[in-house]
């Protein structure tokens, strides 16, 4: 245990404290009744809309801002909206959209500060040449799935 404690990287676990930070600040900021505005207009055309913009919506944010804070910011503006059933639109897009890039997930984060101690470099370019193309047509096909 203590040499697990000793050989965590410690910045990343900071940068997870600062992320739930965030999104207080942000909530109170306003963005969380932006979002549940954006929902409602996605609902007034449709479940079809609704379910795939929100899952795209989930995804892009997922992928600049980490997908901790943006699976509660999400779920909080989806309460907002009145429609819990777009939930699972979250879910799916906060777990594909961080495969767009590096910063999306803690998990890919710890996995690349592991592989680079291992001597194994993977260049954000690289992660998100292969990201961007393939996790838009993913992420589609797995909302669809929801209708």
């Amino acid at each position: 245990p203590l040499l697990t404690i000793k050989a965590a990287p410690w910045q990343v676990v900071w940068f997870s404290i600062g992320l739930y930070v965030v999104v207080y600040g942000l909530k109170n900021g306003g963005l969380t009744t932006y979002l549940a505005g954006v929902i409602i207009e996605l609902q007034s055309m449709g479940n079809v809309y609704a379910v795939i913009g929100t899952g795209f919506l989930s995804a892009i944010l997922s992928s600049v801002m980490n997908n901790m804070p943006t699976i509660m910011i999400m779920d909080i503006a989806i309460a907002e909206a009145g429609n819990s059933a777009l939930a699972y639109a979250n879910i799916i897009g906060c777990n594909l959209g961080p495969k767009m890039t590096p910063i999306g997930s803690l998990a890919t984060l710890l996995w690349l500060h592991v592989l680079a101690q291992k001597g194994v470099k993977i260049g954000w370019g690289e992660y998100m040449k292969v990201g961007l193309v393939i996790t838009p047509p993913v992420l589609l096909v797995a909302l669809i799935g929801l209708l």
